[in-house]
């Protein structure tokens, strides 16, 4: 294999287009894995290259022919399995940047920035050097401070490479996923290892680790619950959609969903146990608590708002649903709804009570998932009410929560594939 002889650094590969040999691009650079060895230097064995369908997969570093600025060029076809990390396996940026170590001359602390990689002979590739923020240590409260000097440091000039931090770098992986949907957070977390993927959950805040939550597969939300303290795992699930919080606890064992459930919030807990009560194939409890309802007095410029709301999942985002007093589930007398397409063609100051649509009849919480989805397509809607036998609204049904119940329990694993074949193509 045809190597560099300068060493690379990761931070600035990052982000560098993949090419194949014949100059097409294929992905992106978005980590390197780092085998971690006790009483050896630690060696790259791969790069994480993001393709098309944002898909993260394993590039072994045996199969570059090529590294250089701007570009990275590998042999053959990308393997398009998802990346996940094994237990020796660590990612250098999501895992060692920021980690602490100790600059043996002088005995101070600092902070890993980057990290040079370089060919070695036999295909492989060392961790040679370190770029570290020396810590300074300040007599206020604040501790260290990480605005001491950068300097280059040799692999065997520092102690403290392979002790993890508890949080270390958590904040940094957060922060490169400020701007992406809770799904891309949730598929690098199920990269990641298991310590990791609990280190960045322990460093998120509670709304954030709750959409991240509704993202994931069971056994991951079950998992990541369980690193969590009782009274932080009960703030999450407070922070959950109900119906998304009620299949988590459903799918717990009794004794410490009952648990959770004492830590909640009495209103939400309450909510959360509504949909407790119903079978999971069925309308009860397929539903969320939480769509938008409304009085018949309502203005359109009111519903408006009230729809424009960011947190809002798109399906409930599409119709109000107009009740008697109390507005709280179980509501007053269900009257109708309202679609979103109506309220843009009215004008803001009338009342919402006079266009409901008459045409769409309401679900009951005991109706089968497949009278639910029969129902949705043949009013081509995304998103139903469900009454009780006094016509109060109980909650509504949105499409999402129906193709999760449709779908295999490995549907994203399914969807993976999908999008490798896509990818192949």
């Amino acid at each position: 294999m045809s190597q560099p002889a300068e060493r690379v650094y990761v931070a600035r590969l990052a982000g560098t287009t993949v090419f194949d040999p014949i100059g097409d691009a294929v992905g992106r650079v978005r980590d390197v894995v780092i085998l971690m060895r006790r009483g050896a230097a630690p060696v790259a064995v791969g790069l994480v290259v993001e393709v098309p369908g944002r898909r993260r997969v394993f590039l072994p570093l045996t199969r570059v022919t090529s590294i250089v600025p701007g570009q990275v060029i590998c042999t053959g076809v990308l393997n398009l399995r998802r990346f996940k990390a094994r237990a020796s396996e660590t990612l250098a940026i999501a895992e060692l940047f920021e980690r602490s170590v100790t600059i043996k001359s002088g005995r101070e602390k600092a902070f890993i920035e980057d990290i040079a990689i370089e060919p070695m002979r036999g295909g492989t590739w060392a961790v040679t050097r370190l770029y570290v923020r020396k810590a300074e240590r300040r007599k206020a409260v604040l501790g260290f401070s990480r605005r001491g000097e950068a300097v280059v440091v040799e692999l065997d000039q520092v102690t403290g490479l392979m002790r993890r931090d508890e949080v270390q770098g958590a904040q940094l992986v957060i922060q490169s996923f400020a701007d992406n949907k809770p799904a891309d957070l949730a598929a690098a977390l199920m990269e990641m290892s298991p310590e990791r993927s609990a280190e960045i959950a322990a460093a998120l805040d509670d709304e954030r680790l709750a959409d991240v939550l509704e993202e994931l597969p069971e056994d991951d939300q079950m998992r990541l619950l369980g690193t969590l303290h009782s009274d932080r795992a009960a703030d999450v699930l407070e922070a959950m959609d109900p119906d998304d919080a009620a299949d988590l606890l459903g799918d717990l064992p009794e004794s410490q969903a009952e648990a959770l459930l004492g830590l909640m919030e009495p209103e939400d807990a309450q909510q959360v146990r509504q949909l407790l009560a119903y079978e999971d194939d069925t309308a009860g409890g397929l539903m969320t608590t939480e769509p938008v309802i409304v009085g018949p007095e309502t203005t359109v410029a009111a519903c408006l708002a009230l729809v424009r709301k960011q947190e809002l999942p798109p399906a409930l985002a599409s119709m109000v649903f107009v009740v008697r007093p109390p507005l709280e589930t179980p509501t007053g007398r269900y009257l109708g709804l309202v679609h979103i397409q109506r309220l843009l063609r009215e004008a803001p100051h009338e009342a919402i009570g006079s266009y409901t649509d008459p045409a769409i009849e309401a679900l009951e919480a005991q109706d089968s998932l497949q009278e639910v989805s029969r129902r949705m397509a043949a009013y081509d809607i995304l998103a139903l009410p469900v009454v009780d036998d006094d016509r109060r609204l109980l909650g509504a049904i949105s499409i999402d929560d129906v193709l999760d119940h449709l779908l295999p329990n490995d549907w994203r694993e399914h969807m993976d594939d999908a999008d490798a074949a896509e990818a192949a193509s």
